[in-house]
């Protein structure tokens, strides 16, 4: 490098914290008690509303289909598998799209809008079926119509096609009552969810291919920099502490013809959240495109306004791109050299496309994930993407196996401009393969394996065997119990009443 450097060791401490502050949405302010990734609740509004919370968005050339592109949109974060009674239904009074500009225009030309519909299967009151159980399903489920499985969703997918002037032209049926697959309740109630998840895979007309249900979350990265930025010594880092969570996924293959102009193959992709409003119209809540511009670059005092924006009106924030906040407070806490501004290799990156990569004939600064469909994908992708000579990754598009971390992190510290670094935050792959077909996505985790951390504290099961302090008779601890019995007296007495290593494990590209 061409500029002093403090000692490795205090510079990857600085980068690592604050480099996944940059892509992991940390901004002063947020709700407390949860973390933030991606776009996980990174506006103070959608923090509170996760069924509405769009997480990452992907757009991607299909790997094992080259004529076609699959989009990929994530939303409801940290699903804990084993969250019922209810699980994860998505919002019914909600309109989750995905916006495609093929003409550089900041303008959606192809809009594809998935609505979602209930059904809980009608039974007796005093029947373990229907509306008379809290359960989920009262039996194994073997099929996504199994009359065991007692709560369903169904969606309505449509194609929207806009003129030049952004106003609707055409709307299209792609699928009507699509079923989706059910949260992953468990080994015994959902014996083999491969089959189900399989079964998901609906086939549209012109050849589309549609997958809506649960997945693990394929976010990687560790958010322990809440912790004081790693534990205050680089302690905390190194494990994915998105492992075990699961998400919401739409997922959508499109022949790349339809996506396309005959002039240009660039387009530009990111995701929306409409809710229905109080006078039976939508306002829009939540927009991602890029996996950084909504989290960072943007201060937290617009973030709510920003998520109700539309890229048209994204001129006016430039100036967050081309003179960034972040790189100044690692300069005054650090004393790394911020590079120089205007930083218009992140305008590039972020907002116009790289000239020769993805980068539209025309172009009206955006934010937007780009993505230029002539590039065809690579046979052994690298998690570096452009970064690592692989262009078919980010910033061109993003694929699963993108370390998204790494990348932007090693962009905001000067790699494009004569700044080169192999900064990491040690997470390289995500705690579950993705698959080779559409939809790609893992499956999600089941909610009869308890997510790594968690402890058995020694209690034997409900019945056979016995613990300390059981009853004769029974199989139930004594205490708990008790514990039981005390709270119930609290519910009817409430009705009546009215966490530095010397050497810190640091990865390297």
């Amino acid at each position: 490098m061409s500029r002093s450097r403090p000692p490795a060791r205090a510079r990857a401490a600085a980068l690592l914290g604050v480099g996944t502050l940059l892509v992991g949405g940390g901004a002063a302010g947020l709700a407390p008690g949860g973390a933030t990734a991606s776009s996980h609740r990174e506006a103070p509004a959608i923090s509170g509303l996760p069924q509405y919370d769009n997480t990452d968005t992907y757009a991607f050339v299909s790997p094992d289909k080259s004529n076609t592109v699959t989009l990929v949109g994530s939303w409801i974060p940290f699903e804990e598998p084993a969250g019922g009674p209810n699980f994860y239904p998505w919002a019914t009074d909600a309109r989750y799209d995905i916006n495609i500009d093929n003409d550089g225009d900041a303008r959606p030309d192809i809009t594809y809008r998935w609505v979602f519909a209930n059904d809980r299967t009608p039974g007796p009151a005093d029947s373990f079926t229907g509306n008379g159980t809290f359960l989920y399903n009262n039996g194994p489920v073997t099929s996504l119509d199994d009359a065991n499985l007692l709560f369903r969703q169904t969606y309505d997918l449509t194609k929207i096609t806009y003129d030049d002037s952004g106003a609707p032209t055409g709307t299209s049926t792609l699928l009507d009552d699509a079923i989706v697959v059910p949260s992953n309740v468990g080994q015994a109630s959902m014996p083999d969810y491969g089959a189900l998840f399989k079964a998901g895979i609906t086939t549209g007309p012109g050849g589309i291919k549609s997958f809506t249900g649960q997945s693990d979350d394929p976010f990687f990265l560790d958010l322990r920099v809440f912790d004081l930025v790693y534990g205050g010594d680089l302690s905390e880092v190194g494990h994915d502490t998105l492992a075990g969570f699961n998400v919401n996924t739409l997922a959508l293959q499109v022949p790349t013809s339809d996506l396309v102009t005959e002039s240009d193959p660039v387009i530009g992709v990111w995701s929306t959240t409409d809710r229905r409003n109080g006078d039976g119209g939508y306002s829009q809540i939540s927009r991602l495109g890029s996996p950084l511009v909504n989290e960072v670059v943007v201060p937290y005092r617009i973030k709510d306004a920003f998520n109700a924006s539309d890229p048209t009106d994204d001129g006016a924030a430039a100036g967050l791109v081309t003179n960034p906040e972040l790189p100044k407070i690692i300069e005054a806490i650090y004393g790394i050299p911020a590079p120089a501004t205007p930083r218009d290799d992140l305008v590039a990156v972020f907002l116009t496309g790289v000239d020769g990569l993805n980068k539209p004939a025309t172009v009206t600064a955006s934010e937007q994930l780009r993505l230029n469909t002539s590039i065809e994908p690579t046979k052994r992708p690298k998690r570096l993407g452009v970064l690592a000579g692989d262009n078919a990754g980010f910033p061109n598009g993003r694929r699963l196996i993108d370390d998204i971390v790494d990348i932007a992190l090693q962009v905001v510290e000067g790699e494009l401009v004569g700044s080169p670094n192999d900064l990491g935050d040690a997470v390289n792959i995500n705690d579950r393969k993705f698959a080779k077909h559409f939809p790609y996505v893992a499956k999600p985790h089941s909610g009869s394996k308890p997510r790594p951390g968690t402890v058995n504290h020694g209690f034997t099961a409900l019945t056979g065997g016995s613990a300390p302090d059981t009853p004769a008779g029974t199989g139930i601890p004594a205490t708990p119990v008790a514990l039981i019995g005390v709270g119930l007296l609290v519910v009817l007495a409430g009705a009546t009443a009215g966490r530095w290593t010397r050497r810190p494990q640091v990865a390297t590209a």
